[in-house]
Parts: C-alpha cells; structure tokens; sequence
C-alpha cells in the first residue's frame, strides 16, 4: 500500500510543467465574481485554501473568453486585458502556496443562460428542452471572433501568470457543440464527417498556440461522448442519430498531439445528459471512476498525459487507476468542494473523502457560491 500511495504523491509532467503530485482539482463553476467578471476575495481565498490543501494542480473554473459567451451569473471572465491584473491575483495566490494552477477558458455558446446573454449561437440552430433558449447558427465571421477570443484569453492566462491552459471541449459548450452530430448539422468546411466537425477545435488549438508560444502548457477537457441518442434526439426535432459516440470521440483524443495539446481530461455529457458527468449517490468503490471505460479505449489512441475524472472519491480506487496506467492523473471536482485539503488528508492515510455526492454543490441564489451543502456527509 505505501508504494501505490507513492505513486499517488509522486510528481507528474504536463508539457514542460511539472506538477507536485498526480492529484488535480478539475475545473468547477465557483459563482464567485462580479458582474464584470472580476473575482471575488472569497474566490481568492477558495484557491488558496486548495493550493494550502496539497492538490497538485488546480484547473480554474470556466473563464468566459466572449461577452457573448457566458455561461451564468457570477461567471470570472477573461474577455478583457482590464481583467488580467485581476486575474492575476487569483494565480499569484496559488503560487504562493507553493501550487500549479491553470485557466480553463471557454465560450457556453448555446448553453449560455436568459440572464448574461440575450441571444446565444450554436453550430447549427437549435432548440431542445434542455436548453435556457432556442440557438441560432453562428456565421462564419462569428466563428473567426470565436477562435480570436479563445486565443487571446490564452494570452491574457500566460501575462496573468498562469501556468498553463485548458480549453472546454466538453459538457455541451462551444467547442464540444462542434464536435457533436447532435449540434453540428453544417454543411460547409465547420460540419459534416468528424474531420470537419473538428475544424473549430484545430483551429482554436492553432491560435492559442500563436499567442502563447510553442512550450506553454494547453490541455484539453474533452467529452468523449455527448450521451444524446437517437431517440433524444427525434424528441427534439432534429433529424440526426444522436450525439458524439465513443468510437469518435476516441478519434478526437487520438488527433489531439497533432493539434499542440499536452494533455487531456476525460469527461462526457451534453444538455441532457449532464447525468453522465455528476450523478449522485456516490457511495461505494464500484460506482467511483464511471469514466474508466473510456479512458482505457482512449489510452492505445494517445501519448498524451490523461487527466481522468469520474467519481472518485476513495484512495485505493485512484491508486489502482494509476498502477493500470489507465490514467497519469487523477482529477476531482466535489470532493475538494466538501474538504479542499483532502489530498493532505490522503497523504496522512484517510481512506476516502467525506463527500456523499448528493449534488448540493450549486448556489440557488445570488451572492452564495459554490460550497458543499450536504448535512449528510460523511464522517
């Protein structure tokens, strides 16, 4: 046991960064910003309690790169350079805890609430039950503006002093809405097979590489399979057969060195299937690591570090995840919202976070944040 707990805390490298142990807090919405998108002093704080709590590397929550892109109230926002010094902050109190920390960058494009945006954009028009509001197709100039802005919010990460950044590819945002048949009904170079439907991602890929140079860490969320079958789909209106399978996702992550990337983090889930990514009720090692499986059919397609989240919550099913090589390392969202110095916890031999995975996570009002509000946790 002590040797598989060594592999757990021992470093890992992500491009030419080298992070202290193979634990990562993946990337969680805090609601923690004002209206411009500045960060708060309790998000400061949050960061620094995870960097003091021992995780390897934190993964910022979404950051919007476009006005017209974000996702909910409250969201921190890298759409602007009178936002860098802000952000700033929020690095500078990672490194002073002596952590790594990178800026998830993002466009919610059809997913973005009544309350930020008035009118959202998608690959291809769109209305489904899941949805704040019925998408219009984005225009070719739009997606020019799109991929700019992803490439200067990546600027704007590195000036900040970010130590690297990870685009969302995953969840039902902008990028993932490309990837995905059920969203992407194009007919021009943006759509069609998945070498198209991939257009956006390469592209995104080439300009934040432009921007920040050859060596600076860019990782990738990636949803492996949207979780839309045909029947979803026909329920919907839309004459396709359903979302992103496994077998093309598999594809995407193969094609990722390709693009530049470092490393991915495995997830999946689109609008209505957002069950794949946090159902609740976490309880024993059998339901941890629900994404395993598509980890090890996308280990054989990629050289590149993967980053697998999925409900883990117990120290034996991560370090058992490692020993297969079926990931490099271990990401988790929940868990460090129920106790943000759990990886210090594991080190000193606790077992399993205290997470019950009830799913209270997410403000119901204004002002309140993100924070684990289950009465039932776990002692």
């Amino acid at each position: 046991m002590l040797e598989m707990t060594a592999d757990l805390f021992r470093p890992g490298q992500i491009g030419v960064l080298e992070v202290k142990n193979r634990l990562v807090r993946s990337a969680t919405a805090e609601r923690m910003a004002d209206d411009e998108g500045r960060p708060t002093p309790r998000l400061l704080a949050m960061y620094r309690e995870l960097a003091r709590g021992g995780v390897g590397l934190v993964i910022t929550g979404h950051l919007y790169v476009h006005p017209g892109g974000k996702c909910h109230p409250e969201m921190t926002g890298i759409y602007s350079d009178e936002l860098t010094s802000a952000l700033a902050q929020l690095a500078d109190a990672v490194h002073h805890e002596g952590g790594r920390v990178v800026a998830q960058i993002n466009h919610g494009g059809m997913q973005c609430s009544r309350e930020t945006v008035s009118e959202t954009i998608a690959p291809s028009a769109i209305a489904a039950d899941f949805l704040p509001q019925p998408a219009r197709e984005i225009t070719p100039a739009e997606i020019q503006e799109a991929i700019a802005a992803y490439a200067q919010a990546a600027r704007r990460a590195r000036q900040a002093g970010f130590d690297g950044v990870q685009l969302h590819g995953a969840h039902g945002y902008l990028i993932s809405q490309f990837l995905s048949p059920f969203v992407n009904r194009r007919t021009d170079e943006w759509g069609g097979d998945l070498e198209g439907r991939m257009r956006f991602l390469r592209a995104v890929c080439r300009a934040v590489r432009e921007q920040v140079g050859p060596d600076y860490p860019m990782l990738i969320k990636l949803g492996l399979m949207d979780g839309i079958h045909r029947t979803r789909a026909a329920s919907c209106g839309l004459r396709v057969a359903g979302g992103l399978t496994l077998d093309e996702g598999v594809q995407v992550t193969a094609a990722l060195e390709s693009m530049g990337l470092d490393a991915v983090e495995i997830s999946g889930g689109i609008g209505g299937g957002r069950n794949l990514n946090s159902p609740s009720g976490i309880r024993t090692a059998s339901d941890e690591a629900f994404f395993l499986p598509w980890a090890q059919r996308a280990r054989p397609a990629t050289r590149l570090p993967i980053i697998l989240v999925g409900g883990f919550r117990s120290r034996a099913v991560m370090e058992d995840v490692l020993a297969a090589g079926d990931a490099d390392f271990i990401s988790l969202s929940r868990p460090l919202i129920c106790e943000p110095d759990l990886p210090r916890r594991l080190q000193e031999g606790q077992a399993k976070s205290a997470c019950t995975s009830s799913n209270r996570c997410w403000p119901k009002g204004q002002g309140e944040g993100i924070a684990c509000r289950c009465v039932d946790r776990a002692t």
